[in-house]
């Protein structure tokens, strides 16, 4: 299941996607807008801007903004950032691997087929899909 952080965190960034003008917008807009607690929508943000993904100026007119356009946001680095890891094991992980305890062989393990097919499409999905196509941009 999609966490709530990641749930908000995608339609927060929507919404500044959508948004005609490049000014930063204010916390309690976006929260207003899209009906997500402002406290934890800062967090988020806050999460966002450290990873690049969002940049944020102080005072009266101040807020966050995207840092790139729209299409050059991959939903690959979204997810990675809110979500953590896109493999639903940890041995298929491409950039969090690591062995399962329980698994002698991995080229033998049926868990571990279906889940490399798993993480693959989901990839596909997240590679071919940006913050523009999520906006509706």
């Amino acid at each position: 299941m999609l966490s709530k952080k990641t749930k908000y965190g995608l339609k927060a960034l929507a919404y500044l996607a959508r948004k005609e003008d490049e000014d930063p917008v204010r916390v309690s807009e976006i929260a207003e807008n899209e009906n997500i607690p402002p406290k934890f929508l800062e967090s988020i943000l806050l999460t966002l801007r450290k990873s690049g993904i969002l940049g944020s100026k102080k005072g009266k007119h101040g807020g966050y903004y995207l840092r790139q356009q729209p299409a050059a946001v991959k939903m690959t680095d979204v997810m990675r950032v809110l979500e953590g890891p896109i493999a639903l094991v940890p041995c298929v992980s491409l950039n969090f691997y690591e062995k399962c305890d329980d698994c002698p062989d991995e080229d033998k393990c049926s868990v571990n087929k279906l889940m490399v097919q798993v993480r693959d499409n989901t990839l596909q999905v997240f590679r071919n899909t940006s913050l523009a196509d999520l906006s509706g941009k």
